[in-house]
């Protein structure tokens, strides 16, 4: 049986459809659901996707922290589930809890849009098992909110539980503090990043390399072998 991922809709997201593409470019099933719907309809992973969520609103993941299938999907990240946030999904995972943290608007106060380095801290998650630590990969950026902040607390046991797994590199495009380009949970299932992995699976689109492929199949592994 193929493996199922759960793409999230929210209104105002921007992203799922090309989550979807990069879901089935793997060789997983990917499966449409609606932030109001709390059936996760038996997927066996779940991926929010990026774009501007309620508008934005409040502040980037602010609201929609409060829609029914978010309850559905933070009991399952807790009991193990493989969960992904990219661009605004991250930002609604540091609002949920799932991932600690917060995201502000870029310490420039503009809008970015961009291909950019990163290197790959942590290759031993969920999301991250096609690739090797030290790795440097190209993947689109485009945010207004990315700048990732945190207390010295969480930073020191960020790095110390290795649980930084991407940093930016050549330039913070952002502000983020300590170059934090995506974080994980302690159990290594939940993974937010700012940049956009599904841009990138296609020659022809994004970067016009591959480089963000390794997410998606790196969870087809970890759901082959669970």
């Amino acid at each position: 049986m193929t493996a199922r991922v759960g793409v999230i809709t929210f209104p105002g997201t921007l992203d799922d459809r090309d989550t979807q593409r990069a879901v089935r470019a793997a060789g997983l099933e990917a499966v449409p659901l609606w932030h109001r719907d709390k059936d996760l309809k038996q997927v066996d992973a779940v991926i929010l996707p990026g774009g501007f969520s309620y508008g934005d609103y409040l502040r980037a993941g602010a609201i929609s922290r409060f829609s029914p299938v978010m309850d559905s999907v933070i009991d399952q990240a807790k009991a193990g589930m493989p969960v992904l946030g990219i661009c605004n999904g991250f930002q609604v995972l540091t609002e949920t809890h799932l991932l600690p943290g917060a995201m502000l608007r870029n310490n420039h106060l503009h809008f970015i849009c961009r291909d950019q380095k990163l290197r790959v801290e942590n290759a031993e998650t969920a999301w991250t098992r096609s690739y090797e630590r030290g790795q440097e990969i190209n993947i689109p950026l485009k945010n207004i909110d990315g700048r990732y902040v945190a207390d010295e607390r969480v930073l020191d046991e960020l790095e110390a539980e290795g649980r930084v797994v991407f940093r930016y590199q050549e330039l913070n495009p952002n502000g983020s503090l300590r170059d934090i380009a995506g974080i994980c949970n302690a159990a290594g299932n939940v993974v937010g990043l700012m940049p956009h992995p599904e841009h990138a699976v296609e020659p022809l689109i994004g970067t016009g390399r591959t480089d963000g492929l390794g997410f998606f199949t790196s969870i087809l592994k970890r759901l082959v072998s669970a």
